[in-house]
């Protein structure tokens, strides 16, 4: 029996295939406010395999120049990030257990070659908000660590509908994408997987909540 880290959540199929299709056509709007672009590795510039968006009030973003950070605008169109879709935060209520609202949501489209290193969700002013990050389309192969980089990890298989949270213990473990397995859900119009990351960044106002 696969033992998950202590705080990591995997939910198999959270979402039926009505709210997949309606939460697609959700992140296509997003997509067609702030379009989906190439990010690249701070200090090399070397591009990564899979496009990203945004929205919500802050976004995730690197470049070579100055690296990993949230900001409320869209790096190439100089625009805000659209709103979140409701859906998303209704979501975020019923599985994060965490009584502030999210406030980015990372879209990663990933093509049938990408994947994703290991790596810690480090980026945030706070860590007692989980991670919570949603499949649809293809399926994964999803790697997860310990806290430090030379850890244990253990893989699994993600599919369309599922989601995962990284909460508790479980917050800073490193994690990563080894493969995508195309042909795996009719649900996208091209063979691929989108990945929704929701996070919550700053701390609340009201910290000792």
């Amino acid at each position: 029996m696969l033992v998950l880290p202590k705080g990591v959540r995997h939910i198999p199929r959270f979402l039926d295939i009505d709210e997949q299709r309606a939460l697609v056509a959700e992140i296509r709007d997003v997509v067609r406010a702030a379009p989906l672009y190439v990010p690249v590795m701070p200090r090399s510039g070397k591009p990564m395999s899979v496009r990203m968006t945004n929205c919500g009030t802050l976004g995730w973003v690197t470049d070579k120049e100055q690296g990993y950070r949230y900001q409320d605008v869209h790096p190439v169109t100089g625009e805000p990030w659209p709103a979140m879709p409701g859906r998303l935060s209704r979501l975020w209520e019923e599985v994060a257990g965490y009584p502030h609202p999210p406030e980015a949501c990372l879209v990663n489209f990933y093509e049938p070659e990408a994947k994703m290193g290991l790596h810690q969700d480090r980026d945030e002013a706070d860590f007692d908000a989980p991670v919570v990050s949603i499949s649809l389309g293809d399926s994964c192969l999803f790697r997860i660590g310990e806290r430090t980089r030379g850890g244990r990890t253990v893989s699994l298989r993600l599919d369309s509908g599922d989601v995962v949270i990284l909460g508790g213990e479980g917050r800073l473990c490193y994690h990563g994408v080894d493969r995508i397995y195309p042909d795996t859900s009719p649900l996208l119009k091209k063979p691929g997987r989108i990945n929704l990351t929701l996070r919550r960044v700053t701390l609340p106002a009201d910290s000792s909540a």
